[in-house]
């Protein structure tokens, strides 16, 4: 029986009935990807001490890039890093403005305690840590300078840490934050928050209070992001994780963006040494890394990170790594796993009887005969089809599934087809990106 908790075990096939990757609860059915998750967690262990790295996790559609992003992020949680997940958008994330990136990357702080927005959380633990320095060190927190103690100290410790390179905005800020706290002014504080979030929509007003003036711009969020990496890691974290996911968006950009998205990645590919503790994780489709259009398209980015395979063997230390497709022993030890996974909410044993081995063999095989005889695209189908299945004999015993294929079959239409195969609007491949360069 799992040992995860109800919540979680609910949270799982809630999202997998919506063709969804759960974001909790991935260790249970994880499968097949023992040494890709090794290569990661080799990644995170070197971020713990000290280094400053970016990898690209290669993979065609179905092949489980968002799964083991997710599953980079449980287990960077449970190493101690602060981890965001953040989804590339053509709608409100444009690669190329990393003021977007950085609000983003920020909206989407994650701790075990703080599942979003932690960086009010991760704030508070900070400057409690700075408090218990201090007193440690002889300082009287009853006193009346003791406060200016704790803020002379953050200017300290930020300055020391970023090496000067954090901008002085940035740590009046955080300082004013303080001080609001301390009068009990929460909501000047939380707008104050918000902007050191990148929200673009906090008031003159409340930006007067620290002496600040405009929102954090593309040019100088690189610098800004450090100063988040930093108080993360002197609030007691062993790093940051940022994991940037469905690169691959980037390719229906209009040739302006592309350019600047991809001359973007290029940078933080070329920086990433300069933020020691800081993992980055991107994830895109073959046709991301090696068209025109895309990564290939900028030789000095395709140079820095191009793909090596020789004798049919492929190192998985370099910096992409890939993901295999699906295969029906991958399929099948999954829904094994998720079939142990399922609790009968009111009878188990029926749902047991149900959903058989010889029924997972048979939908197995009718799930990829509809995607053509492809199993590497047929994972989320079936998924949500093995789920559907068990929620069906949990709420009606008489149900048989077995019989339910036969009558039907699995019925795969050419709309959904296209969305399993991630198909793109037909572009010129020598659509290169020679030539552009990106401004931020």
């Amino acid at each position: 029986m799992s040992q995860l908790p109800r919540r979680d075990v609910d949270h799982i096939f809630e999202k997998l009935r919506s063709g969804l990757v759960p974001e909790r609860g991935l260790d249970t059915f994880a499968t097949g990807i023992e040494k890709e998750r090794a290569e990661i967690g080799r990644q995170l262990d070197l971020a713990r001490q000290g280094e400053g790295l970016v990898k690209f996790l290669r993979g065609d559609y179905g092949c489980g890039k968002t799964f083991m992003a997710r599953l980079a992020v449980s287990d960077a949680q449970a190493r101690g890093f602060v981890t965001s997940f953040v989804v590339v958008s053509d709608n409100d994330l444009h690669f190329h403005r990393f003021d977007d990136v950085y609000r983003k990357v920020v909206a989407e702080l994650s701790t075990p305690t703080a599942p979003r927005g932690a960086l009010g959380d991760i704030l508070d633990r900070w400057i409690g840590a700075v408090e218990e320095m201090l007193i440690d060190g002889g300082a009287d927190e009853d006193a009346a300078d003791f406060d200016e103690l704790v803020k002379q100290r953050i200017s300290e410790e930020l300055y020391s840490r970023t090496k000067g390179t954090v901008p002085d905005d940035f740590t009046r800020v955080i300082q004013t934050i303080f001080e609001l706290k301390q009068d009990g002014d929460l909501a000047n504080a939380g707008a104050l928050l918000s902007w050191l979030s990148g929200s673009p929509n906090v008031s003159a007003q409340a930006k007067r209070l620290a002496g600040v003036k405009g929102d954090i711009g593309g040019k100088t969020a690189l610098t800004y992001l450090h100063g988040i990496l930093e108080m993360v890691k002197m609030a007691g974290y062993e790093g940051l994780l940022i994991v940037i996911d469905e690169a691959e968006t980037i390719l229906r950009m209009r040739k302006d963006v592309r350019a600047k998205s991809m001359n973007g990645i290029r940078q933080i590919s070329d920086a990433s040494g300069q933020y020691p503790k800081l993992l980055w994780i991107f994830t895109g489709t073959p046709d991301f890394f090696e068209s025109r259009r895309g990564v290939a398209g900028l030789e000095p980015l395709y140079d820095r990170i191009r793909f090596i395979e020789e004798g049919g063997f492929a190192s998985r230390r370099q910096p992409q790594l890939v993901l295999k497709p699906f295969d029906d022993d991958r399929l099948r030890n999954v829904a094994f796993k998720l079939r142990d996974l399922y609790v009968g909410r009111e009878n188990p044993a029926a749902v047991r009887a149900g959903v058989t081995d010889p029924y997972i063999e048979r939908l197995i095989a009718d799930v990829t005969k509809g995607f053509g005889g492809d199993v590497g695209i047929v994972p989320r189908h079936f998924l949500r089809r093995l789920t559907l299945a068990m929620d069906t004999v949990d709420e009606n015993p008489e149900y048989d599934p077995m019989d339910a294929l036969d009558a039907s079959g699995v019925h795969v239409d050419a709309e959904e087809l296209a969305r399993a195969t991630g198909k793109l609007p037909n572009e010129d491949d020598d659509d290169s990106l020679m030539g552009e360069e990106a401004v931020w």
